[in-house]
């Protein structure tokens, strides 16, 4: 029934990756219907931005005018499919989204990438007002609808859980490679991310000659504050162990084809990230696609992800548990081989084709449902 779908979220050539998560969900929905229509109202920092064609209208924080004229594009399709993260929309908290939704009147799916465990009295009301609007609201992970029920005010009849979605051809599907191991980390860079930590675990892996490859550029908003301070510090941190040898960095966006080549050369994805609120990891799930080994720390999606044996999880900030579980994966007979056989049998439901399918169909049960908020 929906063939006409309206994106409200951060849109490419942005980097991060919300941005990134609408382009695929956005080409995987026109795939599935050739004639549907699939436009983007892209959240912005300011008017006069570059702009694929599929971009038919700018929401500028701080600009009431904008709120405006989104709400009257948006009203123009069948289903607003709305990307949320607390910093995408304008205002404090990302209030200003508050605005737009009371001016919509078509059924309105709001995709979580984000909820906190602690947020302040300000981004609980927000993202409670938010999820109150929304005639469907989706987490990319039982953790985080937990998280959602337990801490938020939200009608459970609407929330669904919907993965994180993987390229089709699952990026690497090559057998683990037997030459001088590579873990693998990707992705945007920040302090957050846990690569020091990473760094940290390589002097008791010496003996096995592992390469480190680190490829990602350093997140727009870390490079806005620093520069290439950040990047500069992961060198000199490992030039400082002694390691320096061992670590490959790769500071650039990597398009999918020279990325899945990369996964094809790796023994082990590594995910050492700090945060303890990351309910949604986009590289997680791609390396579970790929059907690669995994060692993360226990934030919540990698310890949900993970639960099946396709990967070992460790603590925070844990060097030597890391270098451990790194070895483990890298020695131990038979262990990387039963990962793999765990992380093909999670594979196909993260495909694009098949998250894209749950979504047309959620699309299609509201329109049926007759469920938009009544204006």
């Amino acid at each position: 029934m929906a063939g006409n779908y309206g994106f409200l979220t951060a849109y490419p050539p942005s980097l991060c990756g919300v941005a990134t998560f609408s382009a695929a969900l956005r080409r995987h929905l026109m795939a599935l219907v050739p004639d549907s229509c699939v436009e983007v109202v892209r959240a912005v920092d300011q008017a006069g931005l570059s702009a694929p064609a599929e971009v038919v209208h700018d929401l500028v924080k701080g600009s009431p005018r904008s709120v405006v004229v989104a709400a009257e594009v948006l009203n123009g399709f069948d289903v607003v499919v709305v990307q949320h993260d607390h910093d995408i929309y304008g205002g404090r908290d990302g209030e200003e989204l508050l605005d737009l939704l009371e001016l919509v009147d078509v059924p309105v799916i709001v995709v979580l990438h984000a909820v906190l465990t602690q947020p302040t009295r300000h981004q609980r009301l927000v993202l409670t007002r938010v999820v109150d609007r929304a005639d469907a609201v989706v987490t990319m992970s039982d953790a985080a609808a937990r998280r959602l029920l337990d801490g938020y005010t939200v009608d459970p009849d609407k929330l669904v859980v919907i993965p994180h979605g993987a390229p089709a051809d699952g990026l690497a599907m090559a057998a683990l490679a037997r030459a001088r191991p590579t873990i693998l980390t990707w992705g945007l860079l920040g302090p957050d991310k846990g690569i020091e930590t990473a760094i940290s675990a390589l002097p008791g892996l010496r003996d096995l000659e592992p390469r480190y490859v680190v490829a990602g550029q350093t997140h727009p908003r870390v490079l806005t504050h620093t520069g290439r301070q950040y990047h500069d510090s992961l060198r000199a941190h490992a030039s400082a162990l002694g390691v320096a040898d061992m670590v490959e960095f790769i500071p650039t966006y990597l398009d999918p084809h020279s990325l899945g080549q990369l996964i094809r050369q790796a023994r082990v994805v590594l995910l050492p990230n700090d945060s303890t609120e990351q309910v949604t990891s986009g590289v997680l799930v791609e390396a579970i696609a790929a059907r690669r080994p995994v060692v993360a720390t226990c934030f919540p999606h990698a310890v949900e992800m993970l639960s099946n044996g396709c990967g070992l999880v460790v603590p925070y900030q844990d060097s030597a548990a890391t270098s451990r579980a790194l070895r483990r994966v890298l020695t131990e007979p038979g262990l990387a081989v039963a990962m793999t056989g765990k992380a093909s049998a999670l594979a196909p439901e993260l495909r694009w084709p098949v998250v894209a399918e749950r979504y047309r169909w959620l699309a299609d049960s509201l329109l049926i449902a007759g469920t938009a908020v009544p204006r």
